[in-house]
């Protein structure tokens, strides 16, 4: 099965741009650039979650392949490195092809000799298997395959002068142990001999990292190479893993893949195929806090865990949507468990798993997300036991008051929230004391979700006070639609997204003309090809570019970076305020196909990334793979039968 095929034609760009991911259902993942370049720290063929989901650690970085023909002295490298002065080798030159299926193929040709190259990474298993098929074409053909590793935490850099390996071999094994930690990786091969022959290549440089103002540049540790000739068309396989494994059945462990992740109906169209292979892959086991098995949502690839706001906004797209009713119900009952004070955890820690609770919209996203399988899962039992007294607690801890000064205004019924130290609600960049959009007070978007929870809940006489001071507190005009936030002595008036939410939820405390200029507010301010910016570009605090370092990019975060997921509920509300008439449908299957578009032409093929640059031509930026810009697409995407 191909989802993504692209047609190299031998040359560097664009596909030094795009990168390509696959995971295990573990948090463990493979990923690259189309042409096998590793420009992140995070790029590497084994990524192993020995902590499922988190303690990943990049086990093997990459492979050096090479290609003799008829013994000759000239030898034909498929790699493409960075270093620091150059790009070497430049194997590019020999790719043909690369697919995107239920494993990843790269296509070579040399001199007419074809080689395909083949990587797995096995479904729940801490295993990457790389096989080729070698056709010679009559050609004497000998391939030597060199496995790089690192061995450390997959957030850092390796370098030689603090490194410290010990290898042991037999015949078609290697084995790599770091001194240090004691970490290991051991690679085998079902044919290719193995010859000790350790050597450290410098200066490996990651220019995705050099643009972000990190630490850019690493050491990598070989241990030798497996070797192999042949004149007769031939498959060998590789695997690595941080466990002993003595052998593997390919084709097993294809079908278990394709198994495990295969969508629900066979009727889909291919946008929707697409976007199921790619929610998949944020689905991931872990163990719930009292020990037993449960299920999680990663937030982004490569570098995020789980986060309880994140699940939430993410769930109904990743679960209801594909009929995953049971996780869901899973999920949910795991956060349940831990209401405290009236609120969610956002995470758990990935040590401890403790709870920790430190927002003040999850809590509020938990209660629509409830309601939301109670009314696709039908799961009347699991509601009434587990979430509605869960929904009860929220609304009762938001009421009297709970951590982060979060507590319900009682002169209108709305809710108010942190401090100028705090970030509580979804818009939290900080670097050092500088909180780049302050948002204490009474945001607009939790006072949507508070009227929202509490229409759902039937707390009529509460819910009508609220609704009557939302528009009172928050309309501006017809020209600017509603404030961000609002607070005893200021209105922050700026033009941002989150005013959508109180349109596009399930229940809105605003009039139909307030919804449709808040509608058209968004759209002419906010919409972009690929979801909306957090800030309209006439904002003095307006940032065009999302790059530099930690504080240039914490400061363009939500300040008119767009974010994809955002996209989700602009069309919910457009929809609503022309009654999901055919035209309106139609226009909005016009917006949401640049974004579904870009999952096979530019970012992480396959995938959607977390935010993109608010001026045209709108780069991909953050997380190559975000689990809410996938959820929400997906979603749309199956309500408009895309």
């Amino acid at each position: 099965m191909s989802l993504y095929t692209i047609e190299t034609y031998g040359e560097l760009e664009p596909h030094l741009s795009q990168e390509w991911i696959q995971t295990n259902g573990l948090g463990s993942f493979a990923m690259s650039t189309v042409v096998g370049c590793n420009t992140r720290r995070y790029h590497g063929l084994l990524c192993a979650a020995i902590m499922p989901p988190v303690g990943r650690i990049m086990a093997l970085n990459r492979m050096a392949e090479s290609v003799r023909l008829d013994q000759s002295d000239t030898t034909h490298e498929l790699s493409v490195n960075v270093f620091r002065d150059n790009v070497f080798p430049r194997g590019e030159r020999y790719l043909r092809r690369f697919e995107i299926g239920d494993v990843i193929t790269w296509d070579y040709e040399i001199e007419g000799v074809r080689l395909k190259k083949e990587l797995h990474l096995f479904w729940k298993r801490d295993v990457v298997a790389i096989r080729y098929t070698i056709e010679p074409n009559g050609r004497h053909v000998e391939l030597d395959l060199r496995p790089f590793v690192s061995l450390r935490d997959f957030h850092s850099l390796r370098h030689k002068d603090q490194s410290r390996f010990e290898v042991h071999s037999e015949k078609h094994l290697a084995i790599v142990t770091d001194e240090h930690s004691s970490q290991k990786v051991e690679i085998r091969s079902d044919k290719c001999d193995f010859a000790e022959q350790y050597d450290w290549w410098y200066g490996h440089k990651y220019p995705i990292e050099t643009e972000r103002g990190l630490d850019d540049t690493e050491d990598l540790f070989t241990p030798g190479g497996f070797y192999f000739a042949t004149k007769e068309t031939q498959t060998v396989t590789l695997w690595a893993s941080m466990q002993p494994i003595e052998s593997i059945d390919w084709n097993a462990e294809i079908d278990r893949r394709r198994s495990a992740t295969k969508p629900k109906s066979a009727t889909q169209s291919k946008v929707i195929e697409r976007l199921f292979h790619s929610a998949n892959d944020f689905v991931v086991d872990r163990k719930s806090p009292d020990g037993s098995p449960g299920v999680t949502v990663i937030a982004g690839y490569p570098w995020f865990a789980d986060w309880g706001r994140d699940t939430m906004i993410s769930l109904p797209g990743l679960f209801l949507t594909t009929g995953r009713f049971k996780e869901a119900g899973q999920v949910l009952c795991t956060f349940a468990k831990y209401v405290s004070e009236g609120m969610i955890p956002n995470r758990f820690d990935d040590y401890s798993n403790e709870p920790h609770y430190n927002t003040v919209d999850a809590s509020l996203w938990f209660i629509h997300a409830a309601y939301e399988f109670l009314r696709l899962a039908k799961d009347q039992k699991m509601f009434d036991t587990t979430l509605l007294p869960a929904c009860r607690a929220i609304v009762e801890g938001y009421r009297k008051g709970t951590r982060f000064h979060i507590k319900m205004d009682e002169r209108d019924g709305l809710i108010t929230q942190g401090d100028p130290t705090t970030q509580l609600t979804w818009m939290d960049a900080k670097d050092g004391d500088v909180v780049f959009t302050p948002r204490q007070g009474k945001a607009v978007e939790i006072n949507a979700l508070w009227y929202n929870a509490l229409m759902l809940m039937g707390e009529k006489d509460l819910a009508a006070k609220v609704k009557a001071s939302f528009a009172k507190a928050f309309w501006i005009s017809p020209f600017r639609g509603l404030c961000d936030v609002v607070n005893d002595n200021w209105r922050d008036m700026s033009i941002r997204p989150n005013q959508i939410f109180a349109i596009s939820l399930p229940h809105c405390a605003l009039s139909h003309d307030q919804q449709s200029a808040v509608v058209e507010v968004v759209r002419r301010e906010l919409l972009t090809p690929f979801g909306l910016r957090t800030l309209a570009a006439s904002d003095p605090k307006f940032c065009a570019k999302y790059r530099g370092n930690q504080f240039e990019r914490d400061r363009a975060y939500h300040n008119g970076t767009i974010w994809p997921w955002l996209i989700g509920p602009f069309l919910e509300a457009y929809l609503r305020v022309f009654d999901r008439s055919p035209e309106a449908m139609q226009q909005c299957r016009a917006w949401l196909k640049p974004l579904i578009d870009s999952m096979s032409e530019h970012g992480c093929i396959g995938s959607i990334s977390e935010c993109y640059e608010a001026d045209p031509p709108h780069r991909p930026v953050g997380t190559p793979a975000q689990a809410w810009s996938v959820a929400e697409a997906l979603r749309l995407a199956v309500e408009l039968n895309m």
